[in-house]
């Protein structure tokens, strides 16, 4: 008997908990949104640059300043730089700046290591990817009066017609102090 009553004690348990779909008027079952799983929304796709996209981008002169900083997931300094222009882009939200990030990786990581660093670094939405393999000299000579490209990190500033590069790490000081220069 003991068994009779626990094996319908458990079989009402189980039918008592078992969700059921709303019915509307009309007789439609609707699903309770606890039982609809959400989706998750995909990230936006990186957008690829070749050489001559690159070049237009980079020779806009206008009274925006448009700050390019050339980068890789495996360079050390320019991974330690990243926050500083992360900390540019909340501060001169709503001005005319535009910080864009440009990934020299090698083309084999645009689809595994790239998404997940810029997504982990928190700057998707501020990077291009660029196949640093496909450029020649004619590139640098053509677009920097410094950089021949043998060195990362790098960064390149335009507002009109004034420019500013750099070679190497930039500190947040030294990123603050040519911001403004250019934005008088």
């Amino acid at each position: 008997m003991k068994k009779i009553i626990l094996s319908t004690l458990f079989l009402i348990s189980v039918f008592s908990c078992k969700k059921e779909s709303a019915k509307t008027e009309d007789g439609m079952a609707v699903q309770d949104s606890a039982s609809v799983p959400e989706l998750a929304e995909a990230p936006a796709a990186l957008k690829m640059f070749n050489a001559e996209q690159t070049s237009e981008f980079l020779g806009k002169k206008n009274d925006t300043l448009y700050v390019t900083n050339f980068f890789a997931t495996w360079c050390g300094p320019c991974v330690k730089e990243i926050p500083h222009f992360k900390n540019k882009i909340q501060e001169l939200n709503g001005k005319p700046v535009k910080i864009t990030f440009v990934s020299v990786d090698s083309k084999n990581d645009w689809n595994t290591k790239v998404p997940h660093f810029v997504d982990e670094q928190g700057i998707r939405n501020n990077t291009v990817l660029l196949d640093g393999q496909q450029l020649g000299g004619d590139f640098f000579a053509a677009n920097f009066k410094e950089w021949d490209g043998s060195a990362i990190p790098f960064t390149f500033m335009r507002r009109g017609d004034k420019t500013d590069e750099t070679l190497g790490m930039i500190s947040e000081e030294q990123l603050t102090e040519k911001i403004n220069s250019l934005l008088k």
